[in-house]
C-alpha cells in the first residue's frame, strides 16, 4: 500500500502543500502527499484569480525556479491583467482570472505526472515522533505512515471553526471537516507556541441575477501576457469580463445597524483578521468617514454563471447577506449560490522556525503556508516550494537554499516571517521589499533561474531558453548604445511627445533615457525597425532593455546597497553563540537574539529591538 519509509511526507493539499510535494519529488525524493480530500487539491478557497500587487512577482519567482503555480494559473487563465502599468516597472504587477475547476484540474494533472509522488486521501492526526525528531505520520484511521521528514501545510484546517451569523460549525472549509490533535500535540508536548486567526471569504452568486448595465466592466488586456517564461499554453484568444461596482451610504447604514448580529462583534470570533483585506462589517467600522467601497464582480470560470463577489468578505448570517448584496447596484434582484462565511484557526508563530522554514525544535519537520500566519494563495506557494526544496536537500545531507532580500520577493516573505514574526496575517506588498526594483516580475527568471537549475529543478531546455533571452538583451542593448538618431529622423516624434529637439546626432540609449518617451514611439523608424526584425527582438526584449536604460541608476543604486546588506549576510553567527554571557548587549538584545537565533548579522538587524550598538558588540565578540 506504501513504500515502507518516505523520504518527505506532506500533509495537505493545498497551494503550500502541492508545491512541497511538487518540488521535493521533482528532485528525487521519493514523497506521500496525504489529504483529507483528493477532490480538493488546489482549490481556490477564496476569490478565483492568481496574482496582483507583489503577488504575480511572487508567482514568476515560483515558476523561475521550477515551480508549477504559475503554469496552472496559465492554463486556466480566463482574464489577464498586468497591474500598474501607468507605475515604474517595479510596480508592474501580473494578475490572472482563473477558471476554478480548470485550476485545480490541472494541479491534479501535473502532480500525478511525477512517479516518484503518491496521493493519498487520509487525515492526519499526530506525528510520529522520537528524540525530538519526526519519524511519520498517524492517520485518522490509525495508519502509522514513516517518513524521514514532514512538512506541515495545514492551510485553516487546525481546529477550523466556520462563523455564519450565529451559527459556529467545526470545519476547515465549508463541508470540510477540521483537523484536530497535530496543534494539541505540539504544544503540550513540545512546547510550541500558537494563536488563533481569522480569515474569511466572500458569497457566491448566480451571474443570471445581476444587472451589469449598472456596473463598469474591467476587460483584460488587448495583448494577455503570461506568468510562466517556459510553458506555451495556448494564446488567450478571448477573455471574459470582469465588473465593478460600489457599497452605498444606505447599505453601510444596514450593516450598521446589525453589527450585534455580526460574530466579529458578539465576540464569537476570536482569532485576528487579515489587516489588509477585512471583511465588509469591519470596513464599514473602520472606514466610518467612506461611503463606498469598491466590490470587484468576478467570473468563476469559463463554463458557469457562479461569480465572486470580491469585496464582500463576511460573517453575517444568510439573511442579512441577502439584504445587504440587494442594496448594491446591479445586484436588486441577487441570487446567493454560496453564503459567505469567516473562519478561525490555529497557527505557529513563524520565529519558530529556521530560514529553511524547519521547525528550531524538532527537526525534519518543516511547516509552509498559513500554519505559519500569512494569508493568500502565493504567499503559501512560495513557502511550500522552499520548504519542498529544502526538506529534500536537508535529508540528502546538502546544503539548505535559503533567499535574501535582494534576490527575491521570496527571501523577503521568509525573512519576514522568521525574523520579525505575524500577530495578525501576513501578506505581501511591494512595499516591504527594500529592493523592489531589483526584484521586479519581467526579470525573475534572470535571477532565480540559474539557481533552479542548479537545485536540480530546472531542465538544461529551460536554461537554454533563458540564455537565448540574455544574449538578445545583450544583442539589443548593443544596437541602442551604438546605433544613433539624426535630428531630421528623430525630431518630428521629439515635438509630438513635447520632448526637447536635438541637433546632433544622439545615440538610442540617450533619447530612450528620456521618461516621456516610450520604446513603441521609436519603433518605426524604418532603419530601427529593419534591425528589430532582423535579429527577432520580441516585445519583451525591447520591453527589458527600455527598463534598464530608463532605470540604470535606480538599479545601479539598489545594486550597491544589496552589496553593503550582503557583506553582513556573510558574516556568520554560530547556531550555539552564547549571547546571555556578553554583557555589554541589553537584556531585550539578549533575550531576541536567543529566541531567534538569527543564522547571520544581517538578519540580526532586522530583529525588532536590535540596536547598532547591539550589532557592533556582536561584532567585537565574533572577532571582528
Amino acid at each position: 500500500m506504501f513504500l515502507d519509509i518516505y523520504d518527505v511526507i506532506v500533509v495537505g493539499g493545498g497551494h503550500a502543500g502541492i508545491e512541497a510535494a511538487s518540488a521535493s519529488s521533482k528532485m528525487g525524493s521519493k514523497t506521500l502527499l496525504i489529504t483529507t480530500n483528493l477532490q480538493t487539491i488546489g482549490q481556490m478557497s477564496c476569490n478565483p484569480a492568481i496574482g496582483g500587487i507583489a503577488k504575480g512577482q511572487i508567482i514568476r519567482e515560483i515558476d523561475a525556479l521550477g515551480g508549477y503555480s504559475g503554469i496552472v494559473a496559465d492554463s486556466s487563465t480566463i482574464q489577464f491583467r498586468m497591474l500598474n502599468k501607468s507605475k515604474g516597472p517595479a510596480m508592474w504587477s501580473p494578475r490572472a482570472q482563473c477558471d476554478r475547476k480548470l485550476f485545480s484540474h490541472y494541479w491534479r494533472f501535473f502532480l500525478e505526472k511525477n512517479a516518484r509522488l503518491d496521493l493519498y486521501q487520509d487525515t492526519v492526526t499526530s506525528l510520529i515522533i522520537e528524540q525530538y525528531k519526526v519519524k511519520g505520520v498517524q492517520t485518522y484511521f490509525g495508519l502509522k505512515i514513516k517518513g524521514k521528514s514532514v512538512i506541515l501545510t495545514n492551510g485553516t484546517f487546525l481546529n477550523g471553526k466556520i462563523h455564519i451569523g450565529g451559527k459556529k460549525i467545526n470545519g476547515g472549509r465549508i463541508e470540510e471537516k477540521e483537523v484536530t490533535g497535530i496543534t494539541e500535540q505540539l504544544t503540550k508536548n513540545f512546547g510550541f507556541r500558537f494563536g488563533r486567526m481569522k480569515t474569511g471569504t466572500s458569497p457566491r452568486v448566480d451571474g443570471r441575477s445581476l444587472n451589469y448595465d449598472k456596473m463598469r466592466p474591467q476587460n483584460g488586456d488587448i495583448n494577455p501576457r503570461k506568468f510562466s517564461f517556459f510553458y506555451n499554453p495556448k494564446k488567450l484568444k478571448k477573455q471574459r469580463k470582469c465588473y465593478i461596482t460600489y457599497t452605498n451610504k444606505k447599505l453601510h447604514d444596514f450593516i450598521r445597524n446589525n453589527f450585534i448580529n455580526s460574530p466579529i462583534y458578539t465576540g464569537l470570533i476570536q482569532g485576528v483578521s487579515p489587516r489588509y483585506c477585512p471583511s465588509i462589517e469591519e470596513k464599514v467600522l473602520r472606514f466610518y468617514d467612506k461611503e463606498e467601497h469598491t466590490i470587484f464582480v468576478e467570473p468563476e470560470g469559463w463554463d458557469t454563471v457562479e461569480v465572486y463577489v470580491n469585496g464582500f468578505s463576511t460573517s453575517f448570517s444568510e439573511e442579512i447577506q441577502f439584504q445587504s448584496l440587494k442594496q448594491i447596484s446591479g445586484f436588486e434582484k441577487v441570487k446567493i449560490l454560496k453564503p459567505g462565511y469567516a473562519i478561525e484557526y490555529d497557527y505557529f508563530p513563524p520565529e519558530q522556525l529556521k530560514a529553511t522554514l524547519e521547525s528550531k525544535i524538532l527537526e525534519n519537520l518543516f511547516f509552509a503556508g498559513q500554519i505559519n500566519g500569512t494569508t493568500g494563495y502565493e504567499e503559501a506557494a512560495a513557502q511550500g516550494l522552499m520548504a519542498g526544496i529544502n526538506v529534500h536537500l536537508k535529508i540528502h545531507q546538502k546544503e539548505p537554499f535559503i533567499l535574501k532580500r535582494n534576490q527575491a520577493y521570496i527571501g523577503v516573505l521568509i525573512d519576514d516571517l522568521i525574523t520579525k514574526g505575524t500577530k495578525e496575517p501576513y501578506r505581501m506588498f511591494t512595499s516591504r521589499a527594500e529592493y523592489r526594483m531589483l526584484l521586479r516580475q519581467d526579470n525573475a527568471d534572470e535571477r532565480l533561474t540559474p539557481m533552479g537549475y542548479n537545485i536540480g529543478l530546472i531542465s538544461k531546455e529551460q536554461m537554454s531558453r533563458l540564455d537565448q533571452k540574455q544574449y538578445k538583451i545583450k544583442k539589443c542593448m548593443y544596437l541602442f548604445q551604438n546605433k544613433n538618431f539624426d535630428p531630421k529622423t528623430i525630431n518630428p516624434i521629439l515635438m509630438a511627445k513635447n520632448s526637447t529637439k536635438i541637433y546632433h546626432e544622439k545615440k538610442i540609449e540617450t533619447i530612450l533615457s528620456r521618461s516621456e518617451i516610450d520604446v513603441q514611439d521609436i519603433v518605426p523608424i524604418p532603419f530601427l525597425t529593419e534591425e528589430i526584425k532582423k535579429n527577432n527582438f520580441s516585445q519583451e526584449i525591447l520591453e527589458q532593455v527600455s527598463i534598464r536604460i530608463k532605470y540604470k541608476g535606480y538599479i545601479d543604486r539598489e545594486k550597491e546597497n544589496a552589496k553593503k546588506l550582503l557583506k553582513l549576510e556573510n558574516i556568520k553567527i554560530p547556531n550555539n553563540f552564547d549571547y546571555k554571557s556578553i554583557k555589554s548587549l541589553s537584556l531585550e538584545a539578549k533575550e531576541k537574539l536567543d529566541y531567534y537565533r538569527p543564522i547571520s548579522l544581517a538578519q540580526a538587524s532586522r530583529i525588532s529591538g536590535i540596536s547598532p550598538s547591539d550589532l557592533s558588540v556582536l561584532l567585537i565578540h565574533m572577532g571582528r
